[in-house]
């Protein structure tokens, strides 16, 4: 991480689901730490991708209590649109910058798949490398990762804590169901 990217801030805060934290520089979110079981587990996601140019401690701006407040909401089950929340993605190269932008545009509840997803970025054929910069992803929700979905409608992968069960989780809360369908009928036992 260059100079250019020093955090400005960050902060670690408990939700229903676990504690979260969120890194941001003057030009936006640069990081956003998925639920773990302690604040000390954020803490270190935080500090590993940390710039080693801090700067001076400013006030944290607005948008970013509105951000801990929108993610406790969505924790607790809300619809929430995180769409115009400020990203700094400084450093990232374009095919993840297309990526990411696409992925922005998927509401609550809205699933596609890596190779639709790189379709809508103008790079049809490439699902892999979508699946990889997904991977890279440094701010997951804001960025919704989680809703990209394998072929078939399979789940696939996910690089946060938890792995694909975290991510099974976040899109039942959105009201998705990933997996085959429940049997049409059940036994009657006769």
């Amino acid at each position: 991480m260059d100079a250019s990217h020093a955090t400005a801030g960050h902060a670690v805060f408990e939700t229903v689901l676990g504690y979260m934290g969120i890194a941001w520089s003057e030009a936006g979110l640069t990081r956003l730490c998925l639920p773990q079981r302690n604040r000390d587990a954020v803490e270190r996601r935080l500090l590993r991708h940390a710039s080693d140019v801090e700067q001076a401690v400013k006030p944290e701006p607005q948008w970013v209590a509105e951000l801990i407040a929108s993610i406790k909401a969505y924790a607790a089950g809300e619809d929430i649109d995180f769409s115009g929340v400020p990203v700094d993605l400084s450093g990232v190269d374009e095919f993840r910058l297309a990526i990411y932008d696409a992925a922005r545009k998927l509401a609550f509840g809205e699933t596609t798949t890596y190779g639709e997803l790189a379709k809508r970025a103008g790079h049809a054929g490439l699902a892999r490398e979508t699946g990889a910069a997904l991977g890279a992803n440094p701010v997951p929700l804001v960025i919704p990762c989680h809703r990209i979905l394998a072929a078939g409608g399979k789940i696939g992968g996910f690089s946060a804590p938890g792995g694909s069960a975290t991510k099974e989780k976040m899109l039942a809360m959105e009201g998705v169901r990933v997996g085959p369908p429940p049997p049409a009928q059940v036994s009657f036992g006769f």
